[in-house]
């Protein structure tokens, strides 16, 4: 299986990956691995911290790496690894996060920081299970936690700024909508988009629902990507204004038969 073949080069690979990262395959789709569907061996994230209800709800982890060599950034930028390259990323992400408690500590005397995100580092282990660590805070206190894990955080960062750089865009099948109320929004509000779903029932903070098919048509046409996160005011066939936000879901996100989650990113 491509995960377990990765996942063993993670153990032999010697090649830094700086050096390794000239071979690589472009690749524009979000193909998942022969053994099923697609499954993050590394990830780069963050959670909570002062923003709002719409972000949280739909903010994609900062990084993936796939079993199958694919590295997603931000939900919108794609490239695809050697086997090689992947496997040295494990490695290297393996040896910086083992050992380290699920939630890290900055050492004493670390100033009080509060409203940012955690930063939100993970590996898959030989034992195909996923180890993350959360860390607070990690970018403002980075001198009073572990090297390990600002290195790792250095790590996964290169890898996406890698992929803005070189990266394809990167598009799915499949949709995350985002709808928070704006009744008090100045401006006048289009029509909602035909075949998108309408928010139902209290909506508190913000309504949300993936999708796919006519409708992810529709939102991306509705709303052009580079407006996602700007204020899109529509309003509902009951007359009810909402902003409209959206992103592409990722390979290993659920479909719109699941319940919707709480926006962990």
């Amino acid at each position: 299986m491509r995960l377990r073949m990765i996942l063993l080069m993670a153990v032999t690979a010697v090649t830094a990956l700086t050096a390794a990262c000239g071979g690589v395959e472009p690749d524009t789709s979000a193909a998942a691995a022969a053994d099923g569907p697609a499954k993050p061996v590394a990830l780069w994230g963050a959670e909570g911290g002062f923003v709002t209800a719409t972000m949280n709800a739909l903010r994609p982890p900062r990084l993936v790496l796939y079993g199958d060599g694919l590295v997603i950034a931000d939900a919108s930028k794609q490239m695809k690894l050697t086997d090689a390259e992947a496997g040295e990323v494990v490695a290297r992400m393996e040896e910086y996060l083992t050992g380290q408690p699920p939630t890290a500590e900055p050492k004493p005397g670390a100033p009080s920081v509060t409203d940012v995100p955690d930063t939100v580092l993970g590996v898959r282990g030989k034992d195909g299970k996923m180890l993350e660590v959360r860390v607070p805070a990690l970018e403002q206190l980075a001198d009073f936690y572990p090297k390990q894990l600002v290195d790792a955080k250095k790590l996964m960062e290169g890898l996406a700024t890698r992929a803005a750089a070189e990266g394809a865009d990167y598009v799915a099948t499949r949709v995350r909508v985002v709808a928070e109320g704006a009744e008090s929004a100045e401006g006048k509000p289009a029509p909602w988009p035909e075949g998108v779903p309408e928010p139902s029932g209290v909506v508190d903070p913000v309504w949300q629902k993936d999708v796919e098919g006519a409708a992810v048509s529709a939102i991306t046409k509705a709303v052009p990507a580079e407006q996602k996160y700007g204020r899109s005011l529509f309003a509902t066939s009951s007359g009810t204004t909402f902003v409209l936000s959206w992103r592409y879901l990722l390979p290993d996100e659920q479909s719109p038969a699941s319940p919707a989650p709480g926006g962990k990113g």
